[in-house]
């Protein structure tokens, strides 16, 4: 019994050992830099820290220390975030309508009806995905006054400014092109609408107005364009001027404050 036991013990130290040796290795020190959830105990020096910045999404979008007005509590914290967990929101949402829903014009408006009927938590799914597309129109409308508000597109942010500019307008547009995907009475009437407005665009009015409806009038080549822009297209650029705009507000010194 007594040679078993020094047995599992020599087994435990060889484990333990080469435990040791990888953690050791350079391999592991250019994998598991300062900042990952996996290293612990280097040593607080410039250049770890620097690599703590570096390593970790999360402090690489916001700085080791904010300033004080960036964490008090008031009643517009954290607008940009709430818009942010919206858009992750209505992402997984999307995806699941995505898998019953087919945009022509004879199967479209069958496949929303069969989503309140026939698909189990389908109804659940849309309302949250409708109503969190409004709230995000709004978050993001609310996000960008208190910017104003505060004179935050002042210089050093004034580039973040415009990119967020461009941010509401897509969100703008992202929620329009989704407005004609039940294909019902309403959408066609509110496209129609929109879309007549775009019409009158200067300059470029007749061709905004071709290329939003891919005809002279809303059908199933305006619901397909719609779809592409809605689910491929306008995410995707979205997506993109988010990562611009974290890493601005990053470079800027973090979340603004009045200036």
């Amino acid at each position: 019994m007594a040679s078993n036991g020094e047995g599992k013990r020599t087994l435990g130290d060889r484990i333990s050992g080469l435990g040791d040796r990888i953690r050791g290795s350079e391999a592991w020190e250019s994998l598991f830099r300062p900042g990952s959830p996996f290293r612990k105990g280097y040593s607080d020096s410039p250049r770890n820290r620097s690599y703590v910045i570096m390593n970790n999404l999360l402090y690489h979008l916001h700085p080791v220390k904010v300033k004080r007005h960036g964490v008090r509590l008031s009643y517009t914290l954290c607008l940009g975030g709430l818009s942010f967990f919206l858009f992750i929101v209505l992402t997984i949402t999307g995806i699941f309508l995505m898998f019953y829903y087919t945009p022509s014009a004879e199967q479209a408006y069958p496949d929303i009806a069969a989503l309140s009927t026939d698909i189990a938590f389908g109804q659940l799914v849309r309302n949250l995905h409708r109503w969190g597309a409004h709230l995000m129109v709004i978050t993001v409308f609310l996000h960008m006054t208190r910017v104003f508000y505060h004179g935050a597109y002042k210089p050093p942010r004034e580039f973040n400014w415009v990119v967020g500019v461009i941010l509401l307008f897509l969100t703008l547009l992202l929620s329009f092109t989704g407005y004609l995907l039940p294909w019902d009475q309403l959408a066609l009437w509110a496209v129609t609408v929109g879309t007549n407005m775009g019409g009158y665009t200067p300059v470029f009015g007749e061709q905004v107005s071709f290329v939003l409806l891919g005809g002279i009038q809303v059908g199933a080549p305006t619901l397909l364009r719609f779809y592409v822009l809605h689910v491929l297209a306008l995410p995707f650029l979205i997506v993109i001027f988010m990562a611009v705009h974290f890493w601005r507000v990053r470079k800027d010194g973090g979340i603004s404050g009045p200036l």
